[in-house]
C-alpha cells in the first residue's frame, strides 16, 4: 500500500500562526500529520510525494471564480485596511441573496462560510498540493493498485463546488472521483467522517455517476448542521445516488460499524467498481469537535468492513481532532483493512 504525503500543508497552519481574535480553538493543527505519519511508519508503509498535476482535474470540480479567489485573496487583502496574516469574512452571503461581490472583502463572505477557513498566505498551496495529493492516490487505483492512502491536509468534503467550509477549501475527495470517472471507472464515496460530508454531496447531488454515502453524527446537533438528512437522496439523473446514515448522540462501536454495514451493502448495490473513503477520526469518544464515542477498536472493525467488500479503494484523510490518538485510530483502521485484502 502506497502512502502519498507532503509536509507542504504545513504552510497553513492557523492555529499557531493566525489565532482567531475571537480566541476559539482552530483544531485543524499541521501535528495531526505528524501523529498520522507515526502510525504510517510503525507499519512499514512506504511513502511518496505526490507531482502538480496542475489545475484541470481540480476546475473540473470547483467553480472557476472560486479557484481564482482562493488563488489571490490573500495578495489581495494584503492591500485593504484589513490587511493581517490571515483572510477572516466579517459578513457571511445569505446564498438566497445571489449576487456576487467584486470587492475582495463582500467576497470573502461569498466563499468563506465561516470561522473554519481562514485564508493564510500559506493555504492555497497547502490546499491545491493536498488536492494534487488525492488525485495521485486516483492514478494509482486507476493504474491498478488495490488500495492507496491520500494523507491529505487540509482535509476537503466540507467544500461545495464555490463555498469552503469545516477547516476545507478543495475537495479533494470529490476530485479523486471525477479522474476516476474520467478515467473509465465507476466510483463510490463513503464518507465515515462524523462531520457529514456536506459538500461532496452538494457536488454529486444531482449525477448518477457517483454514488455517495455518508455516516456521520446527526445534524439537528453536528455540524454542517444544514445537510446530512435521511431524506436527502439525490435529485435528477442523482435521484437514489445518495445516502445519509446519521447516528444519535453518544452512539458507540456498534451502531457505528453496523451503519458502515449499510452504507457498504447499498454501494455493493450501486455496481461501483472502485471505492473512495473519506476517512475521519473525529467519530472517536471525546473529539472535541463531535458527540460520537468510537473506539480504537470501532476503527479497527471497519477498517476491516471496507476491505472485505474486495473493492479498489483510495483512502482521502478527512477530519480527527484528538491530535495524540489519531496514530492508533489510524493503525487500528489500516490493520483492519489491509489483512483482508492479502
Amino acid at each position: 500500500m502506497i502512502v502519498i504525503t507532503t509536509d507542504a500543508h504545513a504552510a497553513h497552519d492557523p492555529a499557531t500562526m493566525a489565532p482567531s481574535p475571537s480566541g476559539r480553538p482552530f483544531y485543524d493543527r499541521a501535528a495531526r500529520v505528524d501523529h498520522l505519519l507515526s502510525a504510517v511508519r510503525r507499519l512499514g508503509l512506504p511513502t511518496t510525494p505526490a507531482p502538480d498535476h496542475g489545475m484541470t482535474p481540480i476546475a473540473a470540480v470547483h467553480d472557476a471564480g472560486y479557484l481564482h479567489f482562493l488563488e489571490t485573496v490573500f495578495a489581495r487583502w494584503q492591500a485593504t485596511p484589513l490587511a493581517g496574516p490571515a483572510v477572516r469574512a466579517f459578513g457571511y452571503a445569505v446564498r438566497q441573496m445571489q449576487r456576487r461581490p467584486d470587492a475582495v472583502v463582500g467576497q470573502a463572505g461569498y466563499y468563506l462560510s465561516g470561522e473554519t477557513v481562514p485564508v493564510l498566505q500559506g493555504t492555497w498551496q497547502a490546499a491545491k498540493t493536498s488536492a494534487h495529493i488525492a488525485i495521485e492516490g486516483a492514478n494509482h487505483v486507476l493504474d491498478g493498485a488495490r488500495e492507496a492512502y491520500a494523507l491529505c491536509r487540509p482535509s476537503g468534503h466540507h467544500v461545495y463546488a464555490d463555498l469552503a467550509g469545516g477547516f476545507c477549501y478543495l475537495n479533494n475527495a470529490a476530485i479523486a472521483a471525477q479522474v476516476l470517472v474520467e478515467g473509465g471507472a465507476k466510483p463510490a464515496i463513503l464518507d465515515v467522517d462524523v462531520h457529514h460530508g456536506n459538500g461532496t454531496q452538494g457536488i454529486l447531488y444531482e449525477r448518477d455517476d457517483v454514488f455517495f454515502c455518508s455516516v456521520h453524527g446527526d445534524p439537528r446537533e453536528l455540524y454542517p448542521w444544514y445537510a446530512g438528512y435521511p431524506d436527502e437522496t439525490g435529485a435528477g439523473k442523482g435521484s437514489g445516488c445518495n445516502l445519509n446514515l446519521p447516528l444519535a448522540a453518544g452512539t458507540q462501536d456498534a451502531g457505528y460499524v453496523e451503519a458502515v454495514e449499510t452504507g457498504l451493502a447499498a454501494i455493493r448495490r450501486s455496481g461501483a467498481s472502485v471505492l473512495i473513503i473519506s476517512l475521519g477520526f473525529d467519530a472517536h469518544v471525546g473529539d472535541p469537535t463531535a458527540n460520537l464515542a468510537v473506539t480504537v477498536e470501532g476503527f479497527r472493525m471497519i477498517g476491516q468492513r471496507i476491505g472485505s467488500l474486495g473493492l479498489p479503494t483510495l483512502l482521502v484523510q478527512e477530519g480527527g481532532y484528538i491530535v495524540e490518538r489519531l496514530g492508533d485510530n489510524l493503525a487500528a483502521f489500516l490493520e483492519g483493512f489491509l489483512p483482508t485484502r492479502m
